[in-house]
């Protein structure tokens, strides 16, 4: 909720103290007493820093270049954000710099599934090992199904059983609304520069739902095309690390928002996409 500078000081202001007397989870009263998953914040932030400060050395890799857009992104942003599941909170650098979520929308996108259908329904689409080969891979597991929802298969697969009978529209705004619950009710944008080049670049994503059809691994009534835009849309929502952080943390915390104490999944949701993250969440090899 502080910046790093604001650790520093030995007094709120009136807004800061406002901002956190709003949560929902009495944390100043949990904090004078102690009671936070961190106490000594200050030694674990001061070691957060030293960690930021030596990676910021850092300028090796690239840009992705699958998707012209992400070739645009700017390789000299660097942020980080750290959030409790007491909410608190700990950010530097670039950490309110939005960029797209891209693989990070699965295992997401997994729990909606898990909350609309249930494990054993959504089982019957998709597998829960690791496939051992690149995340894009034309691979499937004996029962014809995707390995896990973690690679692009399983994904697109996940994205088919979210609500297909809603519209487009409506089957947006219900992914997009579990993410601002997950944020903390911030809004999460949408990135359709992204999107568009997502879609004018996915033949391999085309032939990958299209291969999945062939074989039958798709529920009947499933619409091929509506599938993969929704997927793509999924890809492109904006987020920053700050609202990751706080996504995270509401996983660790079991389902339930720490900034606003909402249970957004079920605990076993929570549960079955942390042992597939675990397991699977590795991209390539997974």
């Amino acid at each position: 909720i502080l910046s790093p500078k604001a650790t520093d000081k030995k007094y709120f202001s009136q807004e800061e103290f406002l901002r956190i007397s709003e949560l929902k989870d009495n944390l100043i009263e949990r904090a004078l007493y102690g009671c936070v998953t961190i106490p000594n914040w200050s030694e674990f932030t001061t070691t957060l820093n030293d960690i930021f400060n030596l990676c910021s050395q850092v300028n090796t890799g690239e840009q992705a270049s699958y998707i012209p857009q992400l070739k645009r992104v700017n390789p000299n942003a660097w942020g980080a954000s750290v959030c409790t599941v007491d909410s608190q909170m700990w950010f530097a650098g670039d950490s309110e710099i939005d960029f797209t979520i891209q693989s990070c929308a699965r295992p997401i996108s997994y729990c909606i599934a898990l909350e609309l259908l249930g494990l054993e329904e959504v089982t019957k689409y998709v597998g829960n090992e690791p496939s051992g080969q690149r995340f894009n891979a034309f691979t499937l597991n004996e029962r014809n199904l995707p390995h896990n929802p973690m690679v692009n298969a399983g994904g697109i697969m996940i994205n088919s059983l979210i609500a297909p009978d809603l519209s487009r529209a409506e089957r947006f705004e219900l992914i997009t609304k579990y993410w601002n619950r997950l944020t903390g009710n911030s809004r999460v944008q949408f990135d359709n520069p992204t999107y568009l080049s997502e879609l004018d670049n996915a033949d391999r994503n085309f032939a990958l739902a299209y291969f999945m059809k062939s074989v039958g691994a798709f529920p009947p009534t499933i619409n091929i095309k509506h599938t993969l835009e929704a997927y793509f849309q999924a890809c492109s929502l904006l987020t920053n690390a700050k609202q990751m952080s706080v996504v995270a943390a509401t996983l660790a915390a079991g389902g339930v928002c720490p900034l606003t104490g909402e249970r957004v999944f079920s605990a076993e949701t929570v549960r079955s996409c942390l042992s597939m993250m675990h397991s699977c969440g590795m991209y390539d090899y997974s």
